[in-house]
């Protein structure tokens, strides 16, 4: 939910799964609590035994239901090429399986460095050391504290499930109702750097 507008189609996939396992998910619910593992949501609906079951189905059922109506967010590619005009790499790093999260990206012709999945909080803090990001983006109070756990800067959108005074309280140095403000809060980042470095 900062990029992409995923919600429409992982709802399609929760009741897809309804259909296949016989076990109600509200699946609205569902789609108003995206950004944590998805174990996590799984356990909300189905017990102990049957998560890894319920998690095998739902992401076979995944490519055909969740990524076709997938569509990018108010100012994304925007945004993306402002990263790029830099020059700086994009990686995106998610809790989303990374396979997933690539046939998302391909969907809408969207093509970035590299794409870190399956991860999670200090899960993304790790990811975020290792490549040395200079800035993270995110939607949910996890992102905001995965950016303060690896000392990076974190900008926060309203576009998922978190709102701007969570994501302030977790961290996050601008809130944003979408990515259209992105790229003139790089310029002043990268203007301001300039200016501190005497460039």
């Amino acid at each position: 939910m900062t990029l992409l507008d995923t919600r429409p189609g992982i709802a399609a996939a929760w009741r897809a799964l309804t259909a296949s396992t016989g076990v109600h998910v509200d699946a609205d619910l569902a789609v108003s609590r995206l950004g944590p593992p998805l174990r996590q949501e799984m356990s909300e609906w189905f017990p102990p035994d049957r998560i890894e079951e319920a998690v095998g189905i739902y992401r076979a059922l995944y490519p055909d239901h969740a990524v076709p109506p997938t569509v990018a967010l108010p100012g994304a590619f925007e945004a993306l090429d402002a990263v790029r005009h830099v020059p700086a790499q994009i990686v995106v790093i998610t809790s989303k399986l990374g396979r997933l999260a690539e046939l998302h990206l391909a969907h809408l012709g969207i093509s970035v460095d590299r794409v870190y999945g399956d991860v999670f909080h200090d899960g993304k803090a790790r990811v975020l050391r290792d490549i040395g990001a200079a800035l993270y983006v995110g939607d949910h109070v996890a992102d905001m504290q995965a950016a303060v756990l690896a000392g990076v800067p974190a900008v926060g959108v309203t576009s998922g499930p978190c709102s701007e005074a969570e994501l302030r309280a977790a961290g996050a140095t601008v809130v944003f109702e979408d990515l259209r403000p992105f790229p003139a809060f790089l310029e002043g980042m990268i203007s301001v750097g300039r200016a501190v470095s005497g460039d």
